[in-house]
């Protein structure tokens, strides 16, 4: 029988030990691989959607939330500005580029988004079947959008009012999907977007009379939208900008500051949850061990049995060595294992709320890293019960016993 073989018999014959030790290692191991796999899918996730995007026009509330609402489409927005006052900031000299979006109601929990097709032009968003939108109540749906609802070109669909709910529908005015985005990577396969006029023609009455009664002057002057996405020609536009809409319910967040405060706070969690993994894994190792060494006490009649039998030291020292290794490898193992099933009911959850995929289990360099550290430990665990392996005194334990 080989050194293999052995190992794992001996591991077998302490199952409560071992299962202890496999617990907890797995859990150790489990929680740091799933804290890397979210916080590389989810800065991946951050850093693309916040693509060249200086600057957000709002209405004044939480900069974080306007970012979060208008930049992610994961928040609620802060509320609606003056379509006359954003224009006045859109042609702003320090301005390169200006993107408004106008929203508030949505298609089966999937946004819909009033902007231009600058847009999923910014993202670099290519038409897969159909058109971009050209007139009203016409829409280009992202890929996700296309998968999940099932929606086809030529397709008619009712918006909800409101961002998630699904109760107050406008059944008079119907959407039409003239296009269909291949699939960007980016926060354009979760929307359906459509021109600004659309947002604002589904929440017309009926019989539009009192738009009749107004100057196109006073229409302009009441029309709202929702955000402006900013790319700054000059990096004076952070300092004048402000003061720029001071007298207005207007307000300027920057994406990567807010979103930094939003890593650091974030970050904080993930760090304590991290140091809370690595004593988890500490405990494990000083089981595997105790397992190895109270192993050790209990057999020593027999490793001496095969010392006197020909068993060399290295023998008996690489046998040892290898049962901590396997105990180490199983536990690995289970934690890789335990980290993608997190993993995919997180992103089955994030996906249903906010339709974000995070699924992605492939193996992460970090986790490489992970694996060699913890095998390491796990040897030098295993290293001092296999020291006193070859150190027993064969003629005092066979007569002994």
């Amino acid at each position: 029988m080989n050194l293999f073989k052995i190992a794992f018999k001996n591991i077998q014959f302490r199952p409560l030990n071992t299962s202890l030790s496999l617990i907890l290692l797995s859990f150790g191991v489990g929680i740091i691989s799933l804290l890397l796999l979210l916080e590389v899918q989810l800065r991946e996730e951050f850093d693309r959607n916040i693509k060249d995007i200086d600057l957000v026009l709002g209405a004044k509330g939480s900069p974080l939330q306007l970012i979060l609402a208008n930049v992610y489409h994961i928040d609620a927005p802060t509320g609606n500005i003056k379509l006359k006052e954003a224009k006045r900031v859109m042609r702003h000299p320090y301005i390169k580029e200006a993107i408004p979006l106008a929203y508030g109601d949505n298609y089966d929990r999937f946004r819909i988004v009033g902007t231009e097709h600058n847009y999923p032009a910014h993202y670099g968003a290519e038409v897969k079947e159909g058109k971009l939108w050209s007139g009203k109540f016409e829409a280009t749906i992202g890929a996700d959008v296309a998968q999940k609802t099932g929606l086809k070109i030529g397709d008619e669909f009712y918006s909800a009012h409101g961002l998630s709910d699904s109760a107050d529908i406008h059944d008079d005015k119907a959407f039409t999907v003239v296009g269909i985005f291949e699939t960007s990577n980016s926060v354009i396969d979760q929307l359906i977007l459509t021109e600004i006029a659309s947002i604002w023609g589904v929440h017309e009455d009926h019989d539009g009379n009192h738009k009749e009664e107004k100057s196109l002057e006073e229409m302009e002057d009441e029309r709202e939208i929702t955000a402006v996405l900013l790319k700054k020609k000059n990096p004076l536009a952070i300092i004048t900008l402000p003061s720029f809409i001071k007298e207005t319910n207007m307000q300027i967040a920057l994406p990567s500051v807010e979103i930094n405060r939003l890593n650091e706070n974030f970050g904080i969690g993930m760090s304590t949850l991290r140091w809370v993994a690595i004593l988890i894994m500490i405990i494990s190792f000083i089981s595997v061990f105790i397992s190895l060494y109270n192993s050790l006490k209990q057999r020593k009649y027999e490793l001496a049995l095969m010392r006197s039998m020909g068993g060399g030291k290295g023998r008996l020292f690489s046998m040892l060595l290898l049962e901590g290794l396997i105990m180490v490898i199983l536990g690995i193992a289970l934690g890789l294992i335990l980290s993608r099933v997190a993993l995919l009911l997180l992103s089955g959850a994030l996906e249903s709320q906010f339709h974000y995929d995070i699924s992605n289990a492939g193996l992460l360099i970090n986790e490489l890293k992970l694996i060699l550290i913890t095998i390491f430990v796990g040897i030098l665990a295993s290293l001092l019960p296999a020291i006193q392996a070859v150190r027993i005194d064969i003629s005092k334990t066979l007569s002994d016993a």
